[in-house]
């Protein structure tokens, strides 16, 4: 039997008992009140009937005389009469009046008259009112018997007794059984109608699930929750985040997300369009976070209950891949560097052995002066860092064949030389990442397509700039802007014309966990003619001490 069933039945027995207690509750007290009113009303007649001057002054001459006189004179007797007529008006069962010996002198019926009483009057003649369901020559009934006092007196001198039949006491009970019954009738109704309406609305709101399956609903959400890597978040009809887990907090900075809007996590208005329709969102940057957002309608039954959004971080993967870019990069360089190495070694050998030293010593110094590979990259000569003079130098292969030209500045001075890997790979994100961006900004704008780079050493420290011929960033694209990116007020959100903003929150990122900065220098474009000028510190990326010197300073001391 399932719950809902046996709550039902459960409400159903608990009115019915209800209602049954109810109303044998209101009868009990319907019949007291009943009785309660006819030994009252009983009570008040003889009260009345016992201060008639008449009946004290006629009790207390028979009384006194201590000669009972005979039922012909009692019956034609104005007590008879004076009970009659009280009796007739009053619908009482009897009304009959005693001397102080107990001898009738009014009756119903005139052959009891002249004769002592069935029940006892010693009471009376005490001075007390009684009031007892008793049995006399008449039947059962429920009477009322006071004492009547001589005139001008306190003295009892006979008893007036006053009864309403048994049956006709309840005369009035089918009527009050009637509103009872329909009273607990209509309680009963209403409380099925209740049971049934509430029936209805639990399984409206639990859809109906019954609490069995509630228990392993609760269960299986809590598994699924804390047991997935991706971050999970569900909103209600009107937008209100009602459940989410701790990877989703975690992604986005916050210890409670329930009861909070999309609104009030930093999104992007466009990304919450995108979402509110059920569409998904890559590259989300919030909170130096690159997120993946997938937004999914839930409907159970034809009614729909709200939407699920699933987070996945991008952030490590784009991190990857950005190193593995890097990586590409440096492996192509390298191909290139040793197969034009390659060629040069054989044409030196074959100047040597065909017996042409002096112009294989003349083809030897050019190779020194012109550099390892033969890349286009404007002022190599000023940058002796292996790596990045290799790195720099495949970044122009790339940019070269994209009609943008890559130069190093004058003011480029680096002594020292990178240090471990973890060092090149963070040095290569970044420097990579700023040089990219520079280069589709360039092709932004009419030729010549130009891109510039500035690196100098400082101490552990390395500190480039990388400016474009391009249009600049535009206002309000939310590119990394100054202050540094210690900052939490910037954005890295979305700038079309330097890249969608993820290699710059991943930089940033980067940046952040080695204590280093990046921000924009000048944002170009407008009146000046310019385009973008960012700036970076890594720090710690150096090796301590002076690991080379600069082309010109070597050319002097030869």
């Amino acid at each position: 039997m399932r719950f809902g069933t046996r709550v039902l039945l459960l409400q159903l027995v608990t009115v019915v008992a209800v209602v049954a207690a109810s109303a044998g509750v209101f009868i009990v007290l319907g019949v007291e009140q009943l009785k309660h009113e006819t030994e009252t009303s009983a009570l008040s007649i003889a009260r009345t009937v016992a201060s008639a001057p008449v009946v004290r002054s006629e009790v207390t001459r028979e009384t006194s005389r201590g000669i009972n006189p005979s039922a012909a004179e009692l019956a034609d007797g104005p007590l008879q009469a004076y009970a009659r007529d009280v009796t007739g008006r009053t619908g009482a069962l009897f009304v009959v009046i005693t001397d102080g010996e107990g001898i009738r002198m009014a009756h119903p019926d005139p052959g009891q008259l002249d004769r002592q009483v069935s029940t006892s009057f010693e009471a009376a003649l005490r001075g007390e009112e009684v009031i007892a369901w008793e049995r006399g020559t008449l039947g059962d009934s429920v009477r009322a018997k006071v004492p009547v006092f001589a005139p001008g007196t306190e003295e009892p001198v006979g008893e007036v007794s006053v009864g309403f039949e048994r049956a006709g006491v309840f005369d009035d009970l089918p009527q009050l059984l009637l509103g009872v019954g329909a009273a607990a009738a209509a309680a009963l109704l209403i409380g099925i109608g209740a049971t049934l309406v509430l029936r209805r609305r639990w399984e409206q709101l639990t859809l109906g699930v019954q609490p069995e399956e509630l228990v392993v609903l609760v269960q299986n959400q809590a598994a699924v929750l804390d047991g997935v890597g991706d971050g999970v978040i569900a909103l209600d009809e009107s937008g209100v985040i009602r459940v989410s887990n701790s990877e989703a907090e975690k992604m986005f900075g916050r210890v409670q997300l329930e009861g909070m809007s999309l609104g009030d996590l930093d999104l992007p208005e466009d990304v919450i369009r995108s979402l509110e329709k059920g569409e998904a969102r890559d590259g989300v940057v919030v909170g130096g976070r690159v997120l993946y957002l997938d937004s999914r309608q839930v409907d159970r039954g034809g009614q729909r209950l709200g939407s699920v959004i699933i987070l996945r971080d991008r952030t490590d993967v784009m991190g990857l891949s950005r190193r593995l870019d890097s990586v590409r990069t440096m492996t192509s360089a390298l191909r290139v560097q040793r197969h034009e190495f390659a060629n040069r070694m054989h044409v030196a050998a074959g100047l040597v052995e065909s017996g042409r030293g002096e112009e294989a010593a003349e083809f030897l110094r050019t190779m020194r002066d012109r550099g390892p590979v033969d890349y286009p990259l404007a002022g190599a000569d000023l940058l002796t860092e292996p790596f990045l003079q290799s790195f720099l130098g495949a970044k122009s292969l790339e940019a070269d064949e994209r009609g943008v030209q890559l130069l190093i500045r004058d003011e480029t001075l680096v002594l020292g030389s990178l240090e471990g890997v973890e060092g090149v790979e963070d040095t290569a994100t970044v420097l990579g990442n700023l040089v990219d961006n520079a280069v589709t900004a360039a092709l932004q704008a009419p030729e010549p397509r130009l891109v510039e780079v500035t690196l100098m050493d400082d101490g552990p420290d390395l500190v480039l700039m990388v400016a474009d011929s391009g249009p600049g960033t535009a206002a309000g694209t939310g590119a990394v802007a100054a202050p540094p990116a210690d900052d939490e007020t910037e954005e890295t959100a979305v700038d079309r014309v330097h890249g969608h903003g993820i290699g710059l929150a991943l930089s940033r990122d980067l940046l952040r966990r080695r204590g280093g900065e990046l921000w924009l220098i000048d944002p170009g474009g407008g009146a000046s003619g310019r385009g973008a000028v960012f700036g970076a510190r890594l720090p710690g990326v150096m090796a301590t001490g002076v690991a080379g010197q600069s082309r010109n300073s070597r050319e002097e001391d030869e």
